[in-house]
C-alpha cells in the first residue's frame, strides 16, 4: 500500500478515536445526571420512613419527659421536708440544751429568795446595833462581830453560786432591776437617780430575782 493510500485510513482512525472519547463523555454526564436526580428521589422515602417513626415515637417521649419532670417536682419537695425537718430539730435541740442549762443554773432560785431573807434580817441586826457603845460594851461588841462575820459568810456562799446583791445607790433608775417607792427631791443628781435603798436587790447569774426598793430624784 502506498503512502497515499495509507493517509485516508489514518484519518479515519483518529476521526473514530475522537467519535469513542465524545460517546464516552456523553454517558458519563448523563450517568453524573441520572445520580443527581435519582438521589433525592431515594432520600425521599428515607425521610418519609423518618416522618413515620417520629410520631410513633412521640408519646413515648412525652410520657418520659412528663415522669422526668414530676419526679423532679417530687424529689424537690422531699428535700424541701428533709430540710425543713432538720432545721425543727436543731431548733428543738438548741432549746433542750438551752432549758436543761437553765434549768441546771436557776434550779436554786426558790431556796435563794427563802436565804435573801435570812440575810435581810441579818443586815437589819448589824445595824441596828449602837456603833457608839461597842467600845464600852465587850458582849454588845462581840454579839455584833458575830453578826456581822455571819452576815459576810452567808454573802460569800450566794457569791460562789452566783447569788450577788444590788446595790444602786446613785445609779441610773432600771425598771428592770429597781422598784421605786418613791420620788425625792434632789438638786445634785441628775432626774430618775437612785438617790436611797431601802431594801437591796440580789440577782442570779445576771438574771434579777429580786428587785431592790429605791427612791428616786425628781426635778
Amino acid at each position: 500500500m502506498t503512502a497515499k493510500a495509507a493517509l485516508p485510513l489514518q484519518m479515519f482512525g483518529r476521526r473514530l478515536v475522537q467519535l469513542r472519547s465524545s460517546v464516552t463523555a456523553q454517558n458519563m454526564s448523563a450517568l453524573r445526571l441520572y445520580s443527581t436526580e435519582k438521589q433525592p428521589e431515594e432520600a425521599a422515602p428515607a425521610a418519609g420512613a423518618a416522618e413515620q417513626k417520629t410520631p410513633a415515637s412521640s408519646p413515648e417521649v412525652e410520657k418520659l419527659t412528663k415522669d422526668l419532670a414530676a419526679a423532679k417536682e417530687q424529689n424537690a419537695e422531699l428535700l424541701d421536708k428533709y430540710k425543713r425537718s432538720l432545721a425543727d430539730s436543731e431548733n428543738m435541740r438548741n432549746r433542750l440544751n438551752k432549758q436543761i442549762s437553765d434549768a441546771k443554773i436557776f434550779g436554786i432560785q426558790s431556796f435563794c429568795k427563802d436565804l435573801l431573807e435570812v440575810a435581810d434580817t441579818l443586815g437589819h441586826a448589824t445595824q441596828a446595833v449602837p456603833k457608839d457603845k461597842l467600845s464600852g460594851n465587850a458582849d454588845l461588841k462581840n454579839l455584833y462581830e458575830g453578826l456581822t462575820m455571819t452576815r459576810a459568810s452567808l454573802l460569800q456562799v450566794f457569791k460562789r453560786h452566783g447569788l450577788e446583791p444590788l446595790d444602786p445607790i446613785n445609779q441610773k433608775f432600771d425598771p428592770n432591776q429597781h422598784e421605786a417607792l418613791f420620788q425625792k427631791e434632789d438638786k445634785t443628781v441628775e432626774a430618775n437617780t437612785v438617790v436611797e435603798v431601802t431594801k437591796l436587790g440580789y440577782k442570779l447569774h445576771e438574771r434579777c430575782i429580786r428587785p431592790a426598793l429605791v427612791g428616786v430624784s425628781k426635778c
